[in-house]
């Protein structure tokens, strides 16, 4: 019965700079290039998908193969299922960069979280899922405003036609939240909760596991419960992995819809 439970510790992790040796390169040019594990691992996934990318267009053929194919049924399937979807085929055409440059970063940060020793995604921590939705939120504006003119696209998305004057003074404040200010905050946040969360569940699921097979003797068979949830769950991660990239575009590509006809409110 002999045994001892470590919480996992996720401070270096979350929160580095604290702990001795979790930081590389911070007595270089004052700390400007210091990276901790989770940049490191953001870097790393962002160099495979410019790589992967260039590799598999530098030399299109009329008739793809290898990886050209993969590339072309990926982007395929962004175009079609999300910007021609939503915005149609002259407007999904003119953002599909956009739309498809975060669908695809995101995807490839979120697969980081199953890799064995990277371990995490790098949008588990805020930085990277505020840096996505603010693209998302300048293209969203940047729609509007080239449409309207930016005054015009502010009032067409707040002010509701033909509601009484006094209403007014109660809904374009609430308009205007959740136009301008919720819909970039809850993009960061969905996607930055879903990967924090995936991560905690795996590390103690694969700790228990640890700490069940290796030091509690008397309760070695808990063990076969606890792998088998950990792999359950890894499963389970791929789903999300496809998924909040998935929604992530969507919803940018929607928010772009909502700017592009902002004047039919």
């Amino acid at each position: 019965m002999k045994g001892e439970f470590h919480a996992p510790e996720l401070d270096p992790e979350f929160f580095p700079g604290q702990y001795y040796g979790d930081i590389i390169g911070e007595d270089f040019l004052g700390g400007v290039f210091a990276l901790d594990r989770i940049m490191i691992v953001r870097l790393l996934v962002a160099a495979i998908v410019v790589i992967l990318f260039v590799l598999a267009f530098r030399k299109p053929q009329l008739v793809p193969k290898g990886l050209q194919n993969l590339g072309e049924i990926a982007v395929d399937f962004v175009r079609v299922h999300i910007a021609e979807d939503i915005l149609g085929k002259k407007d999904g055409k003119r953002f599909l960069p956009v739309i498809a440059t975060l669908f695809f970063t995101i995807l490839f940060m979120n697969v980081a979280t199953i890799i064995p020793f990277l371990n995490i995604s790098p949008n588990a921590r805020i930085g990277a899922p505020i840096v996505f939705a603010i693209v998302g939120y300048i293209t969203m504006i940047y729609a509007g405003a080239q449409r309207y003119g930016l005054g015009k696209y502010i009032k067409s998305s707040v002010v509701i036609p033909n509601l009484p004057p006094l209403l007014h003074l109660l809904v374009v404040p609430i308009e205007f939240f959740s136009t301008f200010i919720l819909r970039p905050v809850t993009l960061a946040l969905r996607l930055m909760a879903n990967f924090l969360a995936g991560h905690i569940i795996l590390v103690l699921l694969y700790s228990a596991t640890n700490f069940f097979f290796f030091q509690f003797n008397a309760w070695t068979g808990l063990s076969a419960l606890t792998i088998v949830a950990a792999v359950l769950f890894t499963v389970y991660e791929l789903i999300v992995i496809f998924l909040q990239a998935y929604i992530f575009a969507l919803l940018v590509a929607v928010y772009i819809e909502l700017s592009l006809h902002a004047d039919s409110h």
